[in-house]
């Protein structure tokens, strides 16, 4: 669809676009790694599924998602980073925005790397706890 909309349009993204397949996979990976951990603990307690909405809604006012993550201060803008949908936000406007948004590559690499680190607690939380999920449920 979106390519069908840029055709519309007649926006021609630049080169960066190549990257945007990277991206794609940095946010499933960004969405697995809580995603199991969240399941695992939703079939453990039972009130999870209460929290978890507040919990995204949350998450959507601390994302860049109505807002350039260029506007925080370069104080507290790594620290920012380390919220791993910044880097998929930023890195999809990079992609089809092009040089019009400026990729913050150190905030970028702590994002990948906090990602990285929710991926390797989420599959390993799950998988240790997936044997008593009959027995829980």
């Amino acid at each position: 669809i979106l390519f069908v909309l840029m055709a519309w349009y007649r926006y021609l993204p630049d080169w960066h676009v190549v990257f945007l397949p990277l991206f794609i996979i940095f946010a499933i990976a960004a969405s697995l790694g809580p995603a199991l951990l969240i399941t695992a603990l939703n079939v453990k307690y039972r009130d999870m599924r209460y929290i978890i909405p507040f919990v995204i809604q949350f998450g959507l006012y601390v994302s860049p998602v109505g807002f350039s993550s260029e506007v925080v201060p370069e104080s507290i803008r790594f620290w920012y980073s380390l919220n791993p949908v910044v880097g998929v936000i930023d890195g999809f406007r990079w992609c089809l925005l092009g040089d019009a948004s400026r990729l913050y590559l150190p905030g970028l690499f702590a994002s990948l790397g906090v990602t990285a680190l929710m991926l390797w607690i989420g599959i390993r939380y799950f998988r240790r706890t997936e044997r008593s999920f009959a027995d829980l449920v």
